[in-house]
């Protein structure tokens, strides 16, 4: 009679190489023998393909938890996916990390991200954090800890000797990388004189999307933006087809682009998209997309095209602030410009905060930040590359700093305009480079519009007269005139020929039309 099998607890590791080795064909009984396991083991990891590539992708490897036997997670998983995500940028950024702002920072995303329960960031939440992933005890310290110099030097001298071996192009080499941006955001000193902002009525905002920004080195393939949003479809949207946006838009609950959602940005968006414009330029349909480290994106071996032509290659831990392309002044520029010209649109329609807020949707904001996509430089990009590739450096232009010169221009207007005489070039720019809702980004409750929603007579005396005001042979009034160009908008955003210029023409006409509508109101009081 045989003895009892010993009982053998195995790894994530060694999980992952069972994985491998049924996709290469090797059979269950095999795999039970060479490991010292049952064949009901080897099934139960097959079952649980998903998530245990899903748990090793969002780990670190260089913290040891390939040793780990246990996929035992947090129970608020999104909260700590978003803590390890903000601790390493703090840690690429070298920003001091202690402990107690550990746990305020957890706090503080606890409650932005609405989650449900009593959490509480204490000291024993704080050690498993840490354990789960491998943050040694001097990270709490307060040390600064600053990006890997060691470590960016050596991989652009790797990165390099593999372009030129596989004989690369600037044209074939693509980084791409994501963003949180909070879409509802004005500078505070516009939306109200001083005494005005401590009221009850202000607060910080969390509206937020992801934007993610894809080039090649050369900045003259840049690819649609990707923008994630939690909603599938959002109430904005309406009829709208998805596939006539000027963005590739995804929905998703997690703060950051999961990983199924970035594999399929990566099948069907980036690969085709790559190929095509490889090919218009007569280059063989080969390139490299450069990444940041994982967790934020899945393994190597699962992100290439079906030829293995189009590869990723991961950037190593801790130097995204030092050589990651997109993190060298392109993300920071798309959220400037898109916040000048949110600023634009805000003084262009004339509107009081209330109004401007109860305006904007989400929809309006894809389009004002593809169109911030769009007016960054081929060689802004350029010249983000120049730690990879220094030789391209001189051939990048002049060094304008575009952020300073839009912000001296928008403060001139503003000090102009009523209500917002108090704003500087010092606010503006602490606007442009503020990272979420902080202080100089401040929008107003739904509670303010309260007394919007509590006419029902007016509103039932709109509807008797909305007919009457849609009479062509009657008095256009701007509200019927709005009405009509919602419509129309709306109409445009179901049909797949219509150009986004010609989405853009009638969003301008709109404004104007709000601009006077406002005028006339301020009149008659």
């Amino acid at each position: 009679m045989l003895g009892k099998r010993k009982r053998v607890v195995l790894t994530i590791k060694d999980k992952l190489d069972i994985i491998k080795k049924l996709e290469e064909g090797i059979s269950f009984k095999k795999l039970s023998v060479v490991y010292g396991i049952g064949e009901s083991t080897v099934r139960d990891i097959k079952k649980n393909k998903e998530r245990i590539i899903n748990y090793a992708n969002s780990s670190d490897p260089t913290s040891g938890v390939s040793k780990r036997k246990s996929m035992k997670s947090s129970t608020y998983e999104e909260l700590d996916r978003v803590m390890i995500e903000w601790f390493n940028q703090q840690k690429t950024d070298g920003i001091p990390v202690s402990g107690t702002i550990c746990a305020k920072q957890a706090k503080f995303f606890f409650d932005a991200l609405g989650m449900e329960g009593d959490f509480n960031a204490s000291s024993g939440w704080l050690t498993r954090f840490k354990q789960r992933h491998g943050i040694p005890k001097a990270a709490g310290k307060g040390t600064k800890l600053k990006g890997d110099e060691t470590a960016a030097s050596e991989f652009c001298g790797n990165f390099q000797e593999f372009v030129e071996r596989e004989n690369l192009q600037p044209e074939q080499i693509y980084g791409a990388d994501q963003t949180g941006l909070f879409w509802k955001c004005l500078p505070s000193r516009t939306l109200a004189l001083e005494t005005e902002q401590n009221t009850s009525g202000y607060r910080s905002s969390r509206e937020r999307i992801i934007i993610m920004c894809c080039a090649n080195a050369t900045g003259l393939h840049k690819l649609n933006l990707c923008v994630v949003g939690k909603a599938k479809k959002p109430r904005a949207f309406k009829g709208a087809d998805l596939s006539n946006l000027p963005v590739t838009y995804f929905s998703q609950k997690s703060a950051w682009i999961e990983h199924s959602v970035f594999r399929q940005w990566f099948e069907k968006y980036f690969v085709p998209q790559v190929q095509k414009h490889l090919k218009s330029q007569g280059l063989l349909e080969k390139a490299v997309l450069l990444l940041d480290f994982p967790p934020a994106h899945p393994n190597e071996e699962l992100l290439s095209s079906d030829d293995g032509r189009i590869i990723v290659k991961y950037l190593p831990p801790n130097v995204t602030s030092l050589i990651q392309p997109m993190s060298q002044g392109v993300l920071a520029t798309v959220k400037r410009y898109y916040r000048a010209g949110l600023l634009q649109k805000y003084m262009g329609e004339g509107n009081d905060p209330k109004m401007f807020w109860k305006n904007l949707t989400v929809l309006d904001a894809i389009y004002e930040v593809s169109r911030a996509w769009n007016m960054v430089k081929s060689n802004t990009i350029t010249k983000a590359w120049k730690k990879l590739f220094p030789s391209n450096e001189e051939n990048s232009g002049m060094n304008i700093d575009e952020g300073a010169i839009l912000a001296a221009n928008l403060a001139t207007v503003l000090q102009n305009t009523e209500d917002c005489e108090h704003v500087d070039i010092e606010n503006i720019d602490q606007w442009f480079d503020s990272r979420s809702n902080d202080s100089s980004c401040q929008v107003l409750t739904d509670s303010e519009s309260a007394e919007d929603q509590a006419k029902p007579a007016e509103q039932k005396h709109s509807n008797k007269t909305r007919k009457a005001e849609l009479n062509p042979e009657k008095h256009i009034s701007h509200k019927a005139a709005l009405e009509w160009t919602e419509n129309l908008l709306d109409y445009l955003e179901q049909q797949d020929d219509m150009l986004l210029s010609d989405k853009l023409v009638l969003r301008r006409l709109r404004t104007i039309i709000r601009r006077k509508q406002k005028i006339q109101n301020n009149k008659s009081h």
